[in-house]
């Protein structure tokens, strides 16, 4: 029963024995005796928060909930989020993308969404749709002017997250993918304590290589450890710089710091063969052995390495697929080769055999992704 799932909390200050402030004994048991919540916790409402029990309902149709965090900010963690979805729905899973990033929500504009609104329905809110399959909900959608701050204190986001939880109406779905903001602060506990009842499956830690990302990243890890929250894996993000050769301009050093374009001239004799081939340097030096060395230290999965790509980050500018070749504005890119695409491809497999347990993607989705006609 969910009212027996939601435990009852304990103060961090309360006495030994404490029966749990949302007991029918709070505030009257001898345990509480002399307890400085004492008075508090007697005059208080009783037993679990029915929004709680209205989100765990809510949560039965959706078959998985994957939350996606990271420690420090700017490292890709909502670009990976929008093309997890992204590809989940090319899967032919029903996906929903909640944005609980309340004060810097980048979900609308990187699935394509910008200017879009909620709509009500006797059922809850009703998500705005980027395909029929995948439905996205984001505090975006709710600022009249996309420049607006949001200058909530925590009590205030808290509330308008279990809205989205208890309100939203996603359907029967397979996958929820919650994009979280980066850290372990009011919107993280809230998260936690609100699907603590629903079977989450687990979280994804996106990381930059980096020991300064790495410092946080564990804290993060420790969080989901603390409150119960399984790590499905870790990913390295902007693990090296990948592009085609062909792609790079390449410059001369002069004096007083001038530079002088040679990309003709290095292109000239470089042979043809070779100018389509993959060049990569790393970009953050990775003191400490990067997340694989910190994931196997703390003894979480680690899911792969996905590289700098202009290709990718362009896919996120224009609000669409990174498996989709040709889109909006991208006539020009033809059907350039994507170095992050095998990474991205491997990791989300991955997360399906740990959901799923399938153990080979969908061929069609693949020949898709091959042909560049996910989108």
């Amino acid at each position: 029963m969910a009212e027996q799932a939601l435990a009852a909390e304990v103060p961090a200050d309360a006495n030994a024995h404490c029966p749990g402030t949302s007991s029918e004994t709070a505030g009257k048991s001898a345990a509480c005796a002399g307890c400085p919540n004492q008075e508090i916790c007697a005059t208080a409402p009783k037993g679990p928060d029915p929004d709680l029990i209205a989100i765990e309902r809510r949560m039965r149709n959706i078959k998985h909930k994957i939350l996606v965090l990271s420690g420090k900010g700017g490292v890709g963690k909502s670009t990976f989020s929008a093309q997890l979805a992204f590809a989940l729905a090319a899967r032919s899973r029903e996906v929903g993308l909640l944005d609980i990033d309340i004060c810097g929500p980048s979900i609308p504009k990187m699935l394509g969404l910008e200017g879009e609104e909620i709509h009500q329905s006797n059922a809850g809110w009703s998500p705005v749709y980027v395909e029929d399959n995948l439905g996205v909900m984001s505090i975006g959608f709710m600022l009249q002017n996309p420049d607006d701050a949001v200058i909530w204190r925590g009590p205030r986001k808290n509330a308008l997250i279990k809205q989205f939880l208890k309100d939203v109406d996603w359907g029967n779905i397979d996958y929820l993918v919650v994009d979280a903001p980066p850290g372990t602060s009011d919107e993280h506990i809230s998260i936690a304590q609100f699907l603590k009842a629903s079977n989450v499956d687990g979280a994804i830690i996106v990381t930059t290589p980096q020991e300064v990302s790495i410092i946080d990243v564990r804290k993060e890890i420790n969080f989901c450890k603390k409150v119960g929250i399984p790590v499905l894996g870790v990913v390295e993000n902007m693990s090296g710089l990948s592009q085609q050769l062909d792609k790079f301009r390449f410059f001369s050093p002069g004096p007083n710091g001038s530079q002088q374009d040679v990309t003709d001239q290095v292109m000239q004799h470089l042979p043809a063969e070779l100018q389509s081939c993959i060049a990569q340097t790393d970009v953050f030096h990775a003191s400490k052995g990067g997340a694989q060395q910190m994931a196997k230290d703390m003894q979480v999965p680690f899911l792969g390495r996905v590289p700098l790509d202009p290709l990718l980050s362009r896919a996120a500018e224009e609000g669409r697929s990174a498996f989709a070749s040709v889109g909006k504005n991208t006539k020009d890119l033809g059907h350039q080769f994507m170095p992050s695409l095998p990474a991205l491809q491997a990791i989300i497999q991955q997360l399906m055999q740990l959901t799923e347990g399938t153990k080979r993607p969908d061929e069609s989705a693949l020949q898709s992704e091959r042909n560049g006609t996910l989108h």
